[in-house]
């Protein structure tokens, strides 16, 4: 550790700044879900689906999908009585990353082929029954990785952050044969028994509310979730963004099962089990995604508890930050006895209009032993030892353009020299341009320091600089941030900033 008198870092940490910043940092494992491929990956259909569809997807107009349906009460007769041929057995074993402590846990949950992986809320620790929302991430991987706590991008936020974001529990199920589960990738049929399992599993939590347990997914999630609310009234509510009608014209690049069985068509395509919907389920798209899907399924069935909504000027993607934030508003308020969600147009369009908003990331807790210190920083941020040996650098994994991504924090430790060590340093910085002010950190002395620096280049990165010393410990936090990002920044450095515990020294 450093003895020092004058901090010089400060305003020569710019060079290290663009180097990180440049640098790959990796980009998301594959084992989750998430979709990052247009409408028509996702689940979308073409054009040339399109002109060869005809009628078939309306219940009625194709004899034999009628005749079979018609074979059985409900689908989850059907569902339970059929047994699907895989052409293909596939699964993956990707590493499933610890969650934030005491905000998820990441837990086991019984199905029908053994357990199964999920992240689930933390008991809030009240003593209360609380609402949970189960949401299915789009994709066609049958896994969870860190994909909750990733930058919630305003115009693709697959996420589900809003929900647990807003207070509400929130859980997220992987399925048989992802993330080294037992069984194999189903497409949409043995994936709709494990939700049912996961809901099974929620009800059995000390602090959720059995009563209040509402299901949601986008794109093939949207799909599943469509099925799961067809299988079953155990959700309070189900809400399906840019599900699909029929499966046979979507992507069948990623089907396990026999395609030479027109059956397995049929028992994994939504518009034919419409009228076994019991829980009131919502169906969301943009009209420039799947909404021909949407409006399909409406046309095909008279169910009124199936609300459909087609969101103009928005695709596939450009939905859910805007319209998960209402949702998730709705099921904070339906306490009731009996479920009382209700969505209209005006509301979906007025929440398409809302300002875009960055929440705060998902925080946890580091702890660097030698120094004493402990703080709080985004959970997609690693600590990275640098060439000074007195230093850290702390940043994301990825490298995406938005503020938690392009933030970087430098710790550096040092022994203080002298009791007026704050206060020489506070005139240093000021010498240097930095608008200084004396504060406390947890009841120790600090300096906050700011300044705007601009790179060889022309740009400019906004440095936010605390200065704290306890005894013979001192530590630096000098956190910047290019200044697209500075109000987003302020709030994510505060947060650290509220967090930091440091010891004595020895």
């Amino acid at each position: 550790m450093k003895t020092m008198k004058h901090l010089k870092t400060p305003v020569t940490l710019l060079a290290l700044l663009i180097a990180l910043s440049t640098a790959s940092c990796g980009t998301p494992q594959t084992g989750g879900n998430a979709d990052s491929t247009s409408p028509e990956g996702a689940s979308g259909e073409s054009e040339s689906a399109q002109s060869g569809r005809g009628q078939s997807g309306l219940l009625g107009k194709d004899d034999s999908a009628s005749e079979f349906v018609q074979k059985y009460d409900s689908f989850a007769q059907a569902h339970d009585a059929f047994t699907t041929t895989l052409a293909r057995e596939e699964n993956d074993d990707y590493t499933i990353p610890e969650p934030p402590e005491g905000l998820f846990d990441l837990v086991s949950y019984p199905s029908k082929v053994g357990d199964l992986a999920a992240y689930v809320s933390s008991d809030p620790g009240d003593g209360q029954k609380h609402p949970m929302i189960i949401w299915v991430v789009g994709g066609w991987g049958n896994g969870i990785d860190d994909f909750p706590w990733v930058y919630p991008e305003w115009d693709n936020d697959q996420t589900g952050s809003a929900f647990w974001q807003a207070g509400l529990l929130t859980m997220y199920p992987s399925f048989r044969g992802g993330s080294g589960n037992p069984g194999h990738y189903e497409a949409l049929f043995g994936e709709v028994d494990d939700i049912v399992s996961a809901c099974e599993y929620a009800a059995s939590l000390p602090y959720v509310d059995p009563e209040r347990i509402y299901l949601g997914g986008h794109s093939t999630g949207g799909t599943r979730a469509l099925l799961a609310s067809e299988y079953t009234d155990k959700f309070r509510a189900v809400f399906c963004f840019g599900a699909v009608d029929e499966i046979k014209y979507h992507n069948n690049s990623q089907f396990t099962f026999d395609t030479s069985i027109e059956e397995e068509y049929i028992m994994r395509s939504p518009i034919y089990w419409l009228d076994n919907v019991k829980s009131p389920t919502f169906l969301i798209e943009g009209r420039d995604g799947n909404s021909e899907n949407l409006e399909r399924m409406l046309e095909a069935s008279q169910n009124d508890r199936i609300q459909g909504y087609v969101i103009e000027g928005a695709d596939h993607f450009s939905t859910l930050a805007p319209a998960t934030r209402l949702v998730a508003q709705k099921i904070l308020a339906d306490t009731g006895a009996e479920p009382n969600i209700t969505l209209t147009q005006e509301e979906l369009d007025a929440c398409m209009a809302q300002t875009p908003s960055a929440p705060l990331p998902a925080m946890t807790s580091r702890t660097i032993e030698n120094l004493g210190l402990t703080f709080s920083c985004p959970y997609l941020w690693e600590i990275t030892p640098t060439e000074d040996s007195s230093r850290l650098a702390v940043y994301s994994r990825y490298e995406d353009d938005n503020p938690w991504d392009m933030s970087v924090l430098y710790l550096t430790a040092y022994t203080p020299e002298g009791d007026g060590y704050l206060q020489e340093l506070a005139e240093y910085l000021t010498q240097n341009s930095f608008s200084t002010e004396e504060i406390t950190v947890n009841g120790l002395p600090a300096i906050d320091a700011t300044a705007m620096v601009q790179s060889d280049e022309g740009e400019n990165f906004f440095q936010h600089y605390v200065a704290l010393v306890n005894g013979s410990n001192g530590v630096d936090f000098t956190y910047v941030i290019h200044e697209d990002f500075q109000e987003e920044g302020d709030a994510i450095f505060q947060a650290i900033v509220d967090s930091i515990v440091l010891g004595e020294g020895q």
